[in-house]
């Protein structure tokens, strides 16, 4: 080979050699910026997710914080656990409901979202047709948050508000007290107000235990509360509230009432007053119709409170059944005369006394006992203190500042003092149960609770001589209009002029019975009044006994089946009448 070829040879390697040096570098030179992008991607992927993972921990967090956080409140409304806090249910003693809840909602509104207030109150009285215009036009634009628009809607009203569609406007859910027997027991169950708090009868001694102070702090619950027990029983009830109603319309009057009273436990088991009121809208009742009568309305109750003084006599040992009085004569004393409406012109004994109903005849039994003897036998029976019970509407009687000679003797025979019906019905338990002043209740006792609480005011023979008075006058008395075959009722009648401008109005009577049966073994007092009754003459003189008399009759012979208690006939189907 030439040196020329070998040059070329050597020429040819060596620019080989460099070429292949020159691509080994092109190719490192890849190689780092391939790894170098790879590494940026990974970065940038790996701040995406970074940031992916900070944001839905924040949402998370604040998820996590609104869920803990408590609610939001304002002035206008209750959080959202105390609005459906739960009432317990209110039932009679047989356990039929006189009260429960039920879910309802309201209507709100929050101003500062309402863009057109005029609008809003167009679209609502669509579906609220009593809409105060003027009242939901000053709400919607005012400066507050939240606003209440209507409380308690049907479910009705509910959707078609929704079907409206109208932002700002919402609803928030609430219970309602509802009681499906309406007015039937409107006086002793009482009602709630627009938040279900107590505001009359048992509901507010519900709340007067406890429950309001608890909601009031927010520890109530809305899980079911046991249910409270009352001792009326609904049947006697709706029974007692039928009369009572009725004897307006019957007797023209201006009110009525009647009780019927456990004599043994002090158990209530029917109360009524009328007028009277539905709980379920208590508002159209007015206040005539909240006035309850039996407990929160004192009356002087006429010779119904004969019973008390004869009993008095009695029991002092000054008087016994066979003493007599001369009723001959009116008794005048400070420029008054005592006299006897339905006179006998004779010398009474003490039946004849109780039977025709003799003021000069009382008033002489209690001049045997004397005036410190006649207040404190009265005060034991509880007819001229406060009735304690659970019912929050009890009246306190009225007496004179100072008990004179002339007091005494008109208070014998049922003027000068004031009583509540339903005080009086306790008292004359006392005279016809063995002798025990039983304090009232409204919810379930029995005797052995109530000898817990009773106080013995009368002696046990005194008691006995009163049940052949009570029987004496319904055979022959003024009781005869109350007499139900086989129930030996008995009782005393009650017809007082009423004091109108400070003077006794001659033709406005208080009419009152009060009755016991059977009179063999009394189990129960029923008391029935009749309030300015009048005649088809209109001259207000109705009597107790065409009046308050048979409404006692009514009540017993409807509701003494359901009480247990059974008639008594002879052997020819007549009604046995009680041996002394």
């Amino acid at each position: 080979m030439s040196f020329l070829s070998r040059i070329m040879i050597v020429k040819s390697r060596a620019h080989f050699s460099s070429d292949s040096r020159a691509c080994g570098s092109e190719k490192a030179s890849f190689e780092g910026t391939r790894k170098r992008k790879s590494a940026q991607a990974k970065n940038r992927v790996g701040l995406l997710i970074a940031g992916f993972t900070v944001f839905y921990c924040v949402i998370g967090g604040r998820l996590m914080q609104y869920g803990v956080a408590q609610p939001l409140t304002t002035s206008s409304i209750l959080p959202a656990d105390r609005l459906l806090a739960s009432r317990p249910d209110l039932v009679d003693r047989n356990g039929a409901v006189l009260a429960t809840d039920i879910r309802t909602v309201s209507l709100f509104a929050e101003p500062n979202k309402i863009i057109d207030a005029d609008e809003v109150i167009e679209k609502l009285s669509t579906v609220l047709n009593d809409l105060d215009v003027k009242g939901t036009y000053s709400k919607l634009t005012s400066n507050s948050r939240f606003q209440w628009l209507r409380r308690q809607l049907t479910p009705k009203q509910q959707s078609q508000i929704l079907a409206l569609g109208i932002p700002g406007i919402g609803f928030r859910p609430e219970k309602r007290r509802f009681y499906p027997g309406g007015p039937t027991a409107a006086h002793v169950v009482g009602y709630v107000n627009i938040d279900n708090r107590g505001v009359a009868g048992m509901e507010r001694y519900v709340d007067n235990q406890g429950l309001a102070d608890l909601a009031a702090v927010g520890m109530t619950s809305s899980q079911p509360l046991e249910p409270v027990k009352l001792s009326i029983d609904l049947r006697v009830q709706s029974i007692v509230r039928d009369v009572v109603t009725e004897a307006i319309s019957k007797y023209n009057s201006i009110g009525a009432g009647a009780v019927v009273l456990d004599v043994h436990t002090g158990e209530i088991v029917a109360m009524a007053s009328a007028p009277d009121f539905d709980p379920n809208n208590p508002v159209e009742g007015g206040e005539e119709g909240w006035f309850n009568r039996m407990s929160n309305g004192t009356f002087e109750m006429g010779s119904t409170f004969k019973s008390f003084t004869i009993a008095m006599g009695l029991d002092s040992g000054r008087v016994n059944l066979q003493s007599t009085f001369d009723a001959r004569f009116p008794i005048r004393i400070g420029g008054f005369t005592i006299k006897d409406f339905h006179g006998k012109g004779r010398v009474l004994s003490v039946p004849e006394i109780f039977q025709y109903s003799s003021n000069i005849g009382t008033a002489k039994i209690a001049d045997t006992v004397g005036i410190e003897g006649h207040k404190d036998f009265l005060t034991k029976l509880g007819l001229l203190t406060k009735m304690h019970t659970e019912l929050p509407e009890v009246a306190s009687p009225s007496q004179p500042r100072e008990w004179k000679k002339i007091n005494s003797i008109t208070i014998s025979f049922g003027h000068g003092v004031s009583t509540t019906p339903l005080q009086t019905a306790v008292a004359g338990a006392a005279l016809v149960n063995g002798g025990k002043y039983i304090p009232p209740t409204f919810l379930p006792r029995n005797r052995a609770e109530a000898d817990k609480v009773a106080t013995q005011v009368l002696k046990p023979s005194t008691s006995k001589d009163m049940r052949f008075l009570f029987e004496w006058n319904g055979v022959n008395g003024s009781g005869r209009n109350a007499r139900v075959a086989g129930f030996n009722v008995g009782g005393k009648t009650g017809t007082a002029d009423k004091v109108v401008n400070g003077r006794y109005a001659h033709d406005k009577n208080f009419n009152a019975f009060l009755a016991a049966f059977p009179m063999d073994n009394p189990q129960y007092v029923v008391l029935t009044f009749c309030d300015e009754p009048k005649t088809d003459k209109g001259n207000g003189a109705a009597l107790a006994a065409t009046s308050a008399a048979p409404m006692v009759k009514e009540i017993i012979t409807r509701s003494a089946p359901i009480l247990g208690v059974k008639p008594k006939f002879g052997n020819d189907g007549s009604a046995l009448l009680v041996s002394y």
